[in-house]
């Protein structure tokens, strides 16, 4: 297949989920396929580009829409286009390259719990009811429900959970001391705060003698760390693997609108399982469809529930964090995803183009 991406970022993975999420996918479809990642050329991702010439993937920039026109050619051959949420002026862009699109014409939504939040309160800009049903195939990162309000309430044509995944060739164990007892990777989010709060900052007072690490950007320049948290401002992708190997365990946290829908895992959990890091993680309904509970994965939303994870004794962590990396290379790895991707766009037949006649009418419930 020849296939086309329009997404928010492949090139920096600065203050964004989505270029590890591309990247991993985009380097198992070069396998098989030739991909061509289209990304809009924004100032803050020129200045932290930290792939700026993929092995594995065609990359190219454009500096608005009009610019887009450059790249017509390759849009009408290809054998499917698929746009990801957070592109700017996403929705006017969908209308743009609809008109040129030959193959199969799909959403890749890395934020679908955010996105019909976002359109329930006409604050999307990447995409909008009406451009739902252009779609041939609506790919969501949240599975369960969501797939199904997207088919009633939104007309999508037809629809298949694409969660992130990992490149297991980068993730996976190493021999390098433990330096942290807890360490959690994420860019501050206000609704993810009051969650660290409760699971790592709370617990790293409680415990004086153990050591624990937040790495990731934009954290309020007055918040005020406990003695024995390090941070770190900025963790590029490449360090990610070490950065999971040095801890004892590893705390996932969701996103509130995430958490709320359910069935969205975070793609730390697959790196942190991949390198057969323990992983403590906030409850989310859909989690023990991913990972078992207390088997492959602790799940805690208490302070002394992390406290007690950090005391369990070395050999029942250990096996907890191989037995989490065993599922995760049966399940999410990138080759796995790409593989769903390939069937997902094969089964959506671009032959039946008519948009349906369900409209969107602002009941979105």
């Amino acid at each position: 297949m020849k296939l086309v991406f329009l997404g928010l970022s492949l090139s920096s993975s600065w203050g964004n989920g989505h270029a590890t999420t591309y990247r991993a996918l985009l380097g198992a479809l070069s396998k098989e396929h030739d991909s061509l990642f289209l990304e809009r050329d924004q100032p803050w991702y020129a200045e932290n580009r930290d792939m700026p010439d993929p092995a594995f993937c065609r990359l190219a920039f454009y500096k608005d829409l009009a610019d887009l026109e450059r790249f017509r050619g390759e849009i009408e051959s290809a054998d499917a286009v698929i746009i990801g949420s957070y592109v700017t002026q996403g929705a006017a862009a969908i209308g743009l390259v609809k008109g040129w699109v030959r193959g199969a014409f799909c959403f890749y939504d890395i934020d679908t719990p955010v996105t019909l939040r976002k359109l329930q309160a006409g604050e999307a800009d990447y995409i909008s009811p009406e451009t739902i049903p252009l779609f041939d195939l609506y790919l969501s990162f949240a599975g369960g429900p969501t797939l199904e309000r997207l088919r009633v309430v939104f007309g999508a044509r037809a629809v298949a959970p694409l969660y992130c995944s990992v490149d297991e060739m980068r993730y996976h164990p190493m021999p390098i001391p433990q330096r942290w007892d807890l360490g959690y990777l994420g860019t501050y989010s206000p609704d993810r705060q009051p969650a660290l709060e409760r699971l790592l900052l709370d617990p790293a007072r409680r415990s004086p003698d153990k050591r624990f690490v937040v790495a990731g950007p934009q954290y309020p320049a007055d918040l005020v760390w406990p003695d024995n948290v390090e941070r770190i401002e900025h963790l590029p992708p490449d360090a990610h693997a070490g950065f999971y190997n040095a801890q004892r365990w590893t705390l996932n946290i969701t996103r509130a609108d995430m958490a709320a829908a359910g069935f969205s895992p975070s793609v730390r959990l697959f790196e942190a399982s991949a390198c057969g890091t323990p992983i403590i993680s906030d409850p989310w309904p859909g989690l023990s469809t991913i990972f078992r509970p207390q088997q492959e994965i602790i799940i805690a939303d208490s302070s002394e529930a992390v406290t007690a994870a950090l005391s369990m004794p070395d050999d029942e962590r250990s096996r907890l964090g191989r037995a989490a990396r065993a599922r995760c290379l049966a399940s999410h790895t990138a080759t796995h995803r790409a593989a769903e991707l390939v069937a997902a766009i094969v089964s959506a037949s671009p032959s039946s183009r008519t948009v349906p006649t369900k409209r969107y009418h602002g009941a979105l419930t």
